[in-house]
C-alpha cells in the first residue's frame, strides 16, 4: 500500500510540504478509534531474541529512528508504534531557530538518496521539554542537541549545556550532534579539543542528576581517520557511552545524475542508499579502533534487513535508519526485525 498508493502520492509533492502532510496525518491517527493498536499489530515484531541491552538501557530491538524526522519532539510515540526500539529527535538547540532558507530538501528518487541543507530548524528545547511533559513516552527517546547557529563555537559548550540540563529528566540518553554539515563551523566541533570542552562539561554535569543518562557523539562519515583516532581516543578514557557513526556526507558518491543537476540542488548533507558503503566502513574502524569496547549506533543507507544486519556484523550495537523509512515505508522496520531473526535462527 505505502509503495503502490502513499509513496507516488507524497512524491509528487515538494519534499518538505510532503513532510508536514505525513505528520499532519500522523496525527489524525491519533483520533481514529482502534488506529494505534492497529498500527502496531501491523508494523511491530514483538520477540525476546529481538531485546538488547546497551548503554545499561532495555531496548525491546536494536532499530532506531534517526535524527531529523521527528525534529520538535511531537510524535515519538506515533513514530514508536511503527515497531521502533527507540526514536532520535531532534536537533535539539537552546533557542527555536528557522534553518535555511527554502528550498532545502531534495529527493534524488532514482538513487534513493535525500540531500538536505535543513539548517537544525526547530522549535528549541522548552518546547520540546513540553511534549515530552504532556505526552509520556512509551518509547526510549533520545535527545540530539546542537547549538544554535548563531552561537560561535568558542561558546558552543554553554548551548549544549543548556539544552542537556532541561531535557534530562524527561529523555533516556542523548546525542551530542557536532557533525551536521548544513550549519556553518558545526563540524569544526569534531576536533577533540573543542568536543573535550563540550562533552567534559556535559559529563561533570550529569554527576549532579539522580539518574544516569548516556551520552553518545555522533560523528561524520566524511572525517578522516586521524581525527576520528582521536575522539575514539578520547570517548574511551572520557566516559562516553558510545559513538552514533555516522551522519550526511557532503560528497555525492553513489548518484548517478548527470553533474549539472547535482550542482543545481547545491550543497548539504546527502542520506540514503549511496551512503551504506561509508557507513558501514565507518561503524568496522570504529568497532575494530575501539577493540569492540566502544557500543556503536550505526545509521546510514540502510535500506534492508540484510544491510542491517551487515552494520550489526560489522560491530554495531544498534542501528537507525531514516532515507529508508521514507523510501521503503513502515515495512522496513518489521522486515529488518524479522531478517535479525530468520539470522537468528528463530524464524
Amino acid at each position: 500500500m505505502y509503495k503502490q498508493i502513499l509513496r507516488p502520492l507524497l512524491f509528487s509533492l515538494n519534499p518538505e510540504t510532503a513532510h508536514n502532510l505525513t505528520f499532519l496525518g500522523l496525527k489524525c491517527l491519533r483520533y481514529i478509534p482502534f488506529a494505534k493498536a492497529l498500527v502496531r499489530m501491523t508494523c511491530r515484531k514483538n520477540d525476546p531474541a529481538l531485546e538488547r541491552e546497551v548503554f545499561g538501557l532495555k531496548f525491546r530491538n536494536p532499530v532506531g529512528l534517526a535524527g531529523g524526522l521527528d525534529k520538535n519532539g511531537e510524535f515519538y510515540n506515533d513514530l514508536g508504534n511503527f515497531g521502533f526500539g527507540f526514536v532520535e529527535i531532534g536537533s535539539l538547540t537552546p533557542e527555536p531557530q528557522p534553518g535555511n532558507p527554502k528550498p532545502r530538501l531534495f529527493r534524488v528518487v532514482k538513487d534513493r538518496a535525500i540531500i538536505n541543507r535543513m539548517g537544525i530548524n526547530n522549535k528549541g528545547v522548552k518546547y520540546a521539554v513540553e511534549q515530552l511533559k504532556r505526552h509520556r513516552p512509551e518509547v526510549l527517546v533520545a535527545a540530539n542537541i546542537s547549538k544554535n547557529t548563531n552561537s560561535i563555537n568558542e561558546d558552543a559548550a554553554k548551548d549544549y549545556e543548556s539544552a542537556f540540563a532541561l531535557l534530562y529528566d524527561f529523555v533516556d540518553m542523548f546525542v551530542v550532534n557536532i557533525s551536521c554539515p548544513n550549519v556553518t563551523g558545526l563540524s569544526d566541533l569534531q576536533d577533540v579539543s573543542y568536543l573535550s570542552d563540550i562533552v567534559d562539561k556535559l559529563l561533570d554535569l550529569r554527576m549532579y542528576f539522580d539518574e544516569y543518562r548516556p551520552i553518545l557523539i555522533k560523528v561524520s562519515p566524511d572525517i578522516s581517520h586521524q581525527q576520528l583516532d582521536e575522539i575514539i581516543d578520547y570517548a574511551l578514557m572520557s566516559g562516553v557511552d558510545g559513538i552514533v557513526a555516522g551522519n550526511t556526507t557532503r560528497t555525492r558518491d553513489g548518484l548517478t545524475l548527470p553533474q549539472e543537476k547535482i550542482d543545481e540542488i547545491g550543497n548539504g548533507g546527502m542520506s540514503g542508499a549511496p551512503l551504506f558503503g561509508k557507513s558501514l566502513s565507518l561503524v568496522r574502524y570504529i568497532s575494530e579502533k575501539s577493540k569492540g569496547k566502544l557500543p556503536i549506533i550505526g545509521v546510514g543507507g540502510i535500506m534492508s534487513g540484510e544491510q542491517a544486519q551487515q552494520m550489526l556484523d560489522a560491530g554495531a550495537s544498534l542501528v537507525e535508519i531514516y532515507s529508508g523509512f521514507i523510501y521503503e515505508g513502515p515495512s522496513l522496520v518489521k522486515n529488518i526485525n524479522r531478517y535479525i531473526l530468520k539470522r537468528l535462527g528463530r524464524q
